[in-house]
């Protein structure tokens, strides 16, 4: 069986040490919230998203896994291989995967319901042991997929793909849909709505996510395709901006079933980073024009699902992506942004949601209120506003939150793995210590919040001022210094 020498192999016990006792808290409290997400699905271990939602989740849950691989690498490798394994033959992956009290396992295809997928399910082939049969697993999921998309989601011929309901990229209540439906269960688009089916910058990144990760696992197999599949996804990004992308006002914008501009000024640009699928001038324009503007997206708590300033904007608590910040959105951007240069905006973000967890007395919630940042106090189950006086069980132990909270504070006073990388991060102002182990391997950082040295099995391999990334191989050796504070 695939990756079943795991468990003997790699014994993930990271230890973590912040010298700051409210930030100290919030990490013990997010390590300990994430075992309640930990569930068995039959017979194998996985991640739920949690906070109410009991299933794994296509947008959320390969992510969250090999966010999770640290700590449970069972797990983290289940939240990949269950949605490989219930592929269907015509290439279509599950949207959701369901386990019933009986321990039968369903494998929902109503929806796509967003894609973050394939970049994590490749870098836990790095971290599992680098097994072929995982490697050519995921190549031959990745290539029907795409082939999926492109017979069943491109109904105009005009080179973007559509999404054809609102689940298909997980915006649940967003205005910007009109009266599409929710789910959809055919390969065919709804005939009686009003927007759909409308072509998608999600939805024709899922491509160039597909495109790009066959790109790297041809390159690594050497089976002479890497060019192949470079061609065709940059075939799929230039589409994406010559049709979705707006020059003048810096942000793509979906096309409704006329092929009209939906002019809604969303965050899914920043989706796109996240894929990789706009070039580093859109991003650079995006960023600089609408990110970190105060009046749209870069407010108090940053990163509203929609510009705060937009006609379709609303600050609604009840899972609702028409306003309020996302722990799913922080979750996405610190890969959108690092892919993009942006270490520093992620060193910023992080603290402020950190800072958001802490004044909100540690509750790990859906969603955040841009303005003042407070966690949206709704039911665990019902995800409706509750009153301050009610006794029902309110929203906590969300995943996505939970580990966007894990994630910012090793890209900034911690370690991760990515590919054959170790990235070590001395963020300032904090003295700290934080070590992390990989099979017989372990790497430190030990930081008095000025300066830090990092370790390979207690042999300092390195030293800098804090505000930098000093990146590394498995080995110890310096590869790269990578500013994540502004002002280094």
């Amino acid at each position: 069986m695939i990756c079943d020498h795991i468990n003997g192999l790699w014994q993930n016990d990271p230890l973590r040490l912040l010298h700051n006792a409210a930030l100290q808290k919030l990490f013990d409290e997010a390590e300990r919230k994430c075992l309640h997400n930990l569930k068995d699905f039959g017979a194998d271990t996985v991640l739920v998203e949690g906070g109410g939602y009991e299933k794994i989740w296509l947008e959320t849950q390969p992510m969250g896994g090999e966010m999770y691989w640290k700590r449970n690498m069972t797990a983290a490798m289940n939240n990949q291989l269950l949605f490989m394994r219930t592929q269907r033959a015509d290439g279509r992956i599950a949207g959701s995967i369901q386990c019933h009290p009986d321990g039968t396992i369903e494998p929902q295809f109503n929806k796509f319901q967003g894609f973050c997928f394939p970049l994590h399910a490749l870098n836990m082939w790095y971290l599992s042991g680098k097994e072929p049969a995982y490697l050519d697993m995921l190549a031959d999921c990745l290539e029907k997929f795409d082939a999926y998309l492109w017979k069943t989601r491109d109904s105009d011929g005009d080179g973007c793909l559509e999404s054809f309901c609102v689940y298909d990229t997980g915006e649940d209540n967003a205005l910007r849909y009109g009266h599409a439906p929710v789910y959809c269960t055919t390969d065919t688009p709804p005939e009686d709505a009003d927007v759909v089916p409308m072509a998608s910058m999600d939805v024709t990144s899922f491509s160039y996510a597909c495109r790009d990760t066959l790109a790297e696992i041809s390159r690594l197999r050497g089976d002479g395709r890497e060019s192949e599949w470079r061609e065709k996804a940059d075939a799929v990004a230039a589409n994406l901006k010559a049709r979705l992308w707006d020059d003048k006002r810096h942000a793509c914008f979906d096309r409704d079933k006329h092929g009209k501009t939906i002019d809604v000024l969303c965050h899914n640009t920043l989706r796109c980073m996240y894929w990789g699928s706009i070039s580093q001038e859109m991003a650079d324009a995006f960023v600089r024009q609408h990110l970190l503007n105060p009046q749209e997206f870069w407010t108090p708590l940053p990163l509203p699902s929609v510009a705060v300033n937009d006609p379709l904007f609303r600050n609604a608590p009840e899972n609702n992506w028409s306003g309020q910040c996302e722990g799913l959105t922080y979750q996405r951007a610190i890969i959108a942004l690092e892919r993009y240069g942006y270490e520093p905006i992620v060193t910023k973000l992080g603290r402020k949601l950190l800072d958001a967890i802490i004044r909100g007395g540690y509750v790990f919630t859906q969603q955040f209120d841009p303005f003042t940042g407070e966690p949206s106090r709704v039911g665990m189950v019902s995800h409706e506003v509750l009153s301050r006086d009610s006794d029902e069980p309110f929203q906590d132990s969300y995943g996505p939150t939970l580990l966007a909270a894990l994630e910012y504070i090793a890209h900034i006073w911690g370690i991760a793995l990515v590919g054959d990388e170790v990235w070590f991060s001395l963020g300032s102002g904090l003295s700290y210590a934080y070590a992390q182990r990989f099979g017989d391997d372990v790497y430190e950082i030990k930081s008095d919040g000025r300066s830090g040295t990092i370790y390979k099995n207690r042999i300092a391999v390195g030293s800098a001022s804090c505000g930098v990334r000093l990146v590394t191989n498995r080995d110890g050796k310096i590869l790269r210094t990578v500013k994540i504070e502004e002002g280094v």
